[in-house]
């Protein structure tokens, strides 16, 4: 059974939308009750990069994809259910093939 939450109690939930990429990646910030954030979001079909300031667990809730992380010459392919993390001042290549991909992003510290 899979560790990813499925829903968040005691939070606030920031109404403004993080855009990116004309609207092809969407999330929301929500702040947990010990003042952590996180984003919770949708990914389109297409390829996309982001880079990093802090460390991130991306973990998907739902849909497939394929992940290349800065620096690294090989793909994995992640489905809902999993995670894959990305280190500090680095970046990584996401591509959706078909349909959505809804995730949790966490800041690691």
């Amino acid at each position: 059974m899979s560790s990813i939450p499925t829903q968040f109690t005691d939070v606030t939930v920031l109404a403004k939308a993080n855009t990116y990429f004309d609207g092809s990646v969407v999330s929301h910030t929500i702040i947990l009750a010990d003042g952590t954030k996180k984003t919770l979001g949708l990914i389109r079909p297409g390829s996309y990069h982001f880079g990093t300031d802090a460390a991130e667990r991306m973990e998907l809730v739902a849909g497939s994809c394929r992940v290349t992380l800065d620096g690294r010459t090989d793909t994995r392919d992640h489905a809902a259910g999993t995670h894959f993390d990305v280190p500090a001042k680095s970046g990584f290549t996401i591509e959706v093939k078909a349909g959505l991909v809804e995730y949790i992003c966490s800041y690691i510290s």
